[in-house]
């Protein structure tokens, strides 16, 4: 997986495209995407402890059974993460934005 993340999420431009139609900068989407995957990078092993605890060890017996396991915990994790997860990706976001400096006022 690779996840890339830019410090500039705070300034959007707007370009021209060459048909004419303004486009509007695709760093914030890129900041967004990358930060959900690493959420569900974050929470994909948190899962895999509660289904652990949780799981019997009659499923283990079966051939392949932990590969399938693992493959579900991880799609589970990019779907929770995906639907806003738990606040990880929003903390990340946050913290790129441009310092928050006081005026001295």
């Amino acid at each position: 997986m690779n996840v890339t993340l830019s410090a500039d999420t705070n300034q959007r431009t707007i370009s021209r495209a060459p048909s004419g139609k303004p486009s509007v900068d695709q760093d914030a989407a890129k900041n967004e995407r990358a930060a959900c995957e690493f959420e569900a990078m974050l929470l994909t092993p948190v899962l895999a402890a509660l289904q652990k605890t949780f799981s019997g060890d009659e499923d283990t017996k079966i051939p392949g059974a932990s590969d399938y396991q693992a493959m579900g915990t991880q799609a589970l994790g990019e779907a929770i993460a995906a639907r806003g997860g738990i606040g990880i990706a929003k903390l990340i976001l946050s913290h790129l934005g441009a310092p928050k400096v006081p005026t001295g006022k």
